[in-house]
């Protein structure tokens, strides 16, 4: 997943603790797909006035909460249910410095949240990547592999827009920040038997 310039590689060994638990990371899988949908309705909400993003984050929306029924058919098909909402903290952490780097302007609130959003779609991808390269589980490989190829344009989306709106921001110099603060946030997960855990 070198073209999301990810700079710390989730360790396969990762997969060993997602594999003791297949019931937990379904959850915590589905909940992020809901929340993924919930952000790209946020980005509606906040943004009105520019009607292409308005069109392609609805699309997004529609696709992220597709994604959350799939997780859950996959829930029930095995004979599991889907438990409460997860907290996450690794997202809780990019919040938290995407609120402290908004300087207050429509514009700078908008990149800092498409940045934030890009973000999380490129660790969960290159997670799926991850999960399809070493799961033993076969359905799941094929599950996760077709689910990582949908959400690397989920990803390319939000940079995008950053980047068309991003009217006197550096984008770039910008998005290699965030790739900083993830590598640090990162590194202290992939302990547990969730997506970004």
């Amino acid at each position: 997943m070198s073209t999301f310039r990810l700079q710390l590689p989730t360790d396969p060994r990762w997969v060993n603790i997602v594999e003791k638990n297949i019931s937990e990371i379904l959850t915590d899988h589905a909940w992020c797909e809901q929340k993924a949908a919930s952000n790209a309705i946020t980005l509606i909400t906040i943004n009105s006035e520019f009607p292409d993003m308005v069109t392609d984050m609805l699309a997004l929306a529609k696709e992220e909460l597709e994604h959350f029924d799939m997780v859950h058919e996959f829930i029930k098909k095995r004979g599991y249910k889907l438990g409460r909402e997860r907290k996450d903290d690794y997202v809780g952490e990019l919040a938290q410095y995407m609120k402290k780097s908004n300087t207050g302007s429509r514009v700078s609130g908008l990149v800092e949240r498409l940045l934030f959003s890009a973000m999380i779609e490129a660790r969960s991808c290159e997670r799926f990547k991850v999960l399809s390269e070493n799961i033993q589980d076969e359905e799941l490989a094929v599950f996760y592999r077709e689910l990582m190829e949908s959400e690397a344009g989920h990803y390319t989306t939000f940079i995008t827009y950053a980047r068309k709106y991003g009217t006197g921001i550096d984008v770039e110099k910008r998005w290699r920040e965030w790739l900083d603060f993830e590598a640090s946030v990162i590194a202290k997960y992939g302990k547990s038997e969730s997506i970004h855990g």
